[in-house]
């Protein structure tokens, strides 16, 4: 049987600086990644306060980078956005000022190009299973069900 590693807390510090650096990180990643070292929670608590007092550790840069990323990246939406950024315990304040880091324009121009993108890609389909699949496809994605319906009923 394999002996798991032990940290001092400068050890752990250290390690959980290059995380931080390599990365974006938010208090949530860093938290399991203390955990998974197996530090008590009063190490937990000194080694995250020093990464936030050393700038290593920034939720809002997080999020904001994180939205940007997966806006710019991977076309995610809105709503999908919103729910990873809660699954990773971003606060409300942090989540709005993520999504403040996409223009309206980029937006709607990313939907629109994702959109004719998938109707492309299903227009071999009959008119009802091509709806069905891009309302699928951009829900998963994240975008808001109004903007879809509009799109749908202006293409069909």
């Amino acid at each position: 049987m394999q002996k798991k590693n032990s940290f001092t807390i400068q050890e752990a510090q250290k390690k959980l600086e290059h995380y931080c650096a390599y990365q974006e990180r938010c208090h949530w990643e860093v938290e399991q990644k203390l955990k998974e070292i197996e530090m008590i929670p009063a190490a937990q608590e000194l080694i995250i306060s020093k990464l936030i007092e050393e700038n290593y550790l920034n939720e809002s840069r997080f999020a904001q980078s994180f939205a940007r990323g997966k806006f710019r990246i991977k076309k995610w939406g809105k709503q999908r956005i919103i729910r990873e950024l809660k699954a990773k315990k971003i606060s409300p304040y942090n989540i709005k000022l993520a999504l403040k880091e996409i223009s309206e324009s980029d937006y709607q121009s990313t939907f629109y190009s994702l959109f004719e993108k998938r109707k492309e890609s299903v227009s071999n389909n009959s008119i009802s299973i091509q709806k069905k699949k891009i309302l699928t496809f951009m829900v998963y994605r994240g975008w808001e069900t109004h903007l879809i319906y509009t799109a749908l009923n202006e293409n069909f």
